[in-house]
């Protein structure tokens, strides 16, 4: 078998990790501006990659299944990761009161590095991609 679910699961981890990285580093660039907008960066990217998380898990978790269930899968665990992405978002700047512009580029530094990823691992495995 060339793909498994252990496979994508890896892979989704993988993701996860690139989104922390990006997420830390943004973070610290916008330390210069304060400790709030490095917390608003770190909620920003943090929701975002929790939000990866939980979509790599929801869409592998559940082992081998049949093409429907495995799409139904999938959407679920997009569904649940803007979800999380969009509560993360609102807890940070309306309830929290934390700068939005940091934590909106902690949210796009981490969705930033799922497409990096993405192409890292196509490179790695000698695919193409068109993203």
């Amino acid at each position: 078998m060339l793909n498994s679910a252990a496979a994508g699961w890896r892979l989704a981890l993988r993701v996860v990790a690139y989104q922390a990285i990006a997420t830390l580093a943004t973070a610290t660039a916008c330390l210069m501006l304060g400790p709030p907008a490095a917390l608003a960066a770190l909620a920003g990217g943090g929701s975002m990659a929790l939000g990866s998380l939980l979509a790599g898990w929801s869409a592998f978790g559940g082992g081998v299944a049949g093409a429907g269930a495995a799409l139904g899968r999938l959407l679920l665990g997009t569904a649940v990761k803007w979800l999380v992405v969009g509560v993360g978002l609102y807890l940070a700047m309306a309830v929290w009161r934390l700068p939005a512009v940091p934590a909106l580029a902690g949210a796009a530094m981490a969705a930033a590095a799922f497409l990096f990823s993405m192409k890292f691992a196509a490179a790695k495995h000698g695919t193409r991609t068109n993203a």
